[in-house]
């Protein structure tokens, strides 16, 4: 069973996404069927969960098992960065109480794409592991793909708050994590990224900026748009009203948001829990096995995961 969408997404779905009504649950079953024949895979088979990835990949069959069987194999791979286990745990509910990620309540023009505002400064990295961050965001994303239809039909919008950002957030990053991050966001995720803006960008960030073009696709370079502190241009893309309260918007306060966020990402507990038992096998991978070590270490160049 899966949740009906309103009729302004059911539109938008059938005319974007490829979507027939009248054939999704024999593509989920064959989404099932394929799943069930990978000896190497052990991977959820909820009705909505994989709606998310039909959605996502715009009823291409092919692409939404490439998604499931890379998304699953990054997690196995690299779970101190993709698998959220401890939600209970001081140093995540730390984070999660700093809102570094906040998922706004109203979408763009009501009915449009999530916006979710990421204030990458506000975090001390001295005190902060980037690791645990970017585990917090995953669940997010992933209480999102269960939940949020808006994020799965129309994607969402990232507006990236670099107020307070210093190069010691920036130097937590390296490289070969970058490549991790950039391939688990386009190759594994069913959430389609629209756009993202850079707001109170400092003068060395454009600089760092084209550091990390090498380790994004074109498709995200493209997407990104860096802005000084002057908002004016960004708000004909996304009006101030669809911002918090806190940048002079209509949208929700910073407490409020975390508040509601902290309750759901404990309300996810065992879910993160026996999301353990899912991943993938590379012993039992049919075929040649994947050089973890050639795609994603220093030495490795940037290239997409081909996976059958």
């Amino acid at each position: 069973m899966v949740r009906p969408l309103p009729p302004c997404l059911q539109k938008i779905a059938i005319e974007e996404l490829n979507e027939d009504p009248a054939r999704v649950d024999d593509d989920i079953q064959a989404l099932k069927t394929w799943i069930n024949q990978q000896p190497h895979l052990r991977a959820r088979t909820d009705d909505q969960f994989l709606l998310s990835f039909l959605r996502g990949c715009k009823y291409s069959l092919e692409k939404a098992k490439s998604k499931i069987d890379k998304y699953y194999m990054l997690r196995s791979k690299f779970p101190e960065l993709f698998s959220l286990r401890d939600v209970d745990s001081p140093n995540i509910l730390e984070i999660i109480k700093l809102g570094v990620g906040l998922v706004l309540p109203t979408p763009l023009n009501e009915t449009g794409p999530r916006i979710l505002l990421i204030r990458n400064g506000c975090y001390d990295p001295n005190k902060c592991n980037f690791a645990d961050i970017m585990r917090v965001a995953q669940a997010c994303n992933e209480i999102l793909m269960w939940e949020d239809d808006y994020a799965i039909v129309n994607g969402f919008i990232h507006i990236m708050d670099l107020k307070d950002w210093t190069k010691q957030h920036f130097f937590q990053v390296s490289p070969s994590l970058m490549k991790k991050m950039a391939v688990y966001s386009e190759e594994a995720m069913p959430l389609r990224p629209k756009s993202s803006h850079c707001i109170n960008a400092p003068s060395i960030f454009e600089s760092l900026f084209n550091m990390m073009k090498p380790m994004m696709s074109e498709k995200q370079v493209n997407r990104m748009i860096i802005y000084g502190s002057n908002l004016e241009k960004m708000y004909s893309k996304i009006p101030q009203k669809y911002l918090p309260k806190e940048y002079g918007g209509e949208n929700g306060s910073i407490p409020d948001i975390i508040a509601h966020w902290e309750k759901k990402y404990l309300e996810y507990r065992e879910y993160f829990l026996d999301d353990a038992k899912f991943g993938t096998d590379e012993h039992l991978r049919p075929g040649k096995p994947i050089d973890f070590e050639n795609l994603f270490g220093m030495e490795g160049s940037f290239r997409k995961l081909n996976v059958d």
